[in-house]
């Protein structure tokens, strides 16, 4: 007889309720849905990007979630920022999503750093993690999250969302044809940083291109279907077209080359 894999969590009666409509999914079924309670994803920050992603994972029941994120609840965050509400202005991103993730599933473990992480950090949180998300808004974090993936082999599931356009993409190193962040967008690149505190952004946007990274994660950690490895999501949301760009990895990559 097969052994069982210890790392499983067994599934108790309201959990079989709780997670019913995934367990439903022979793609699924209570295989997966336990791969997921035993599981770690670490998101990187806790705005328009994070909310979906952590809203979704908790919902799903991904064990243990970390999120990471420095600033705080401001009212101009509440226009599409979804963990947070009008309650928690001024309050911790983190503790504020926290609370709310909580309220919608309380078996799941919730680990906040309230920091802009450095590379140090990041490479420990990183070793811990059964996926990573990353939902900052800014160039220089991003190369270090792939970093410390590229370091550790970690499949990094990456967004960007601003003004209408949004993109998705997965990066894991654990596929030898698979690129990183840098292969596409090269650090010393000459690349125009936009922000959605300068350049504005349409409120479900983030929503969308979050929602897709959580469902890359949940895949990722069920080993289900076939991840964006390999290919960049493009979204033009003012036309509501996507348009999927394969990516090849870049044999000179100081990264991951």
């Amino acid at each position: 007889m097969a052994q069982r894999d210890a790392s499983r969590i067994d599934l108790d009666d309201e959990q079989l309720l709780r997670y019913s409509r995934h367990i439903l999914l022979p793609e699924i079924g209570i295989d997966g849905q336990e791969k997921l309670l035993a599981a770690h994803a670490v998101i990187i920050g806790a705005g328009g990007l994070g909310s979906p992603i952590a809203l979704y994972l908790a919902a799903s029941g991904v064990g243990r979630l970390t999120l990471c994120d420095h600033d705080k609840v401001d009212l101009t965050n509440l226009q599409r920022q979804i963990v947070h509400d009008t309650g928690t202005i001024g309050l911790a991103k983190v503790d504020s999503a926290q609370r709310r993730l909580h309220a919608i599933n309380p078996q799941v473990q919730v680990r906040t750093v309230e920091a802009r992480v450095a590379a140090d950090e990041l490479d420990t949180l990183v070793s811990d993690a059964d996926v990573v998300l990353d939902a900052t808004d800014n160039f220089a974090t991003r190369h270090a999250i792939n970093r410390a993936c590229v370091r550790r082999r970690r499949p990094l599931v990456s967004g960007a969302g601003v003004r209408f356009d949004g993109q998705v993409s997965v990066f894991d190193l654990r596929n030898a044809d698979s690129p990183c962040y840098h292969c596409l967008f090269p650090e010393a690149g000459d690349l125009e940083e936009m922000r959605c505190a300068v350049m504005g952004v349409f409120a479900p946007l983030v929503g969308i291109v979050g929602s897709v990274q959580a469902a890359e994660a949940l895949k990722l950690l069920m080993g289900v279907g076939q991840p964006l490895v390999g290919r960049l999501l493009l979204l033009d949301a003012l036309s509501m077209q996507w348009r999927s760009v394969r990516l090849q990895k870049d044999p000179t990559c100081g990264v991951c080359g």
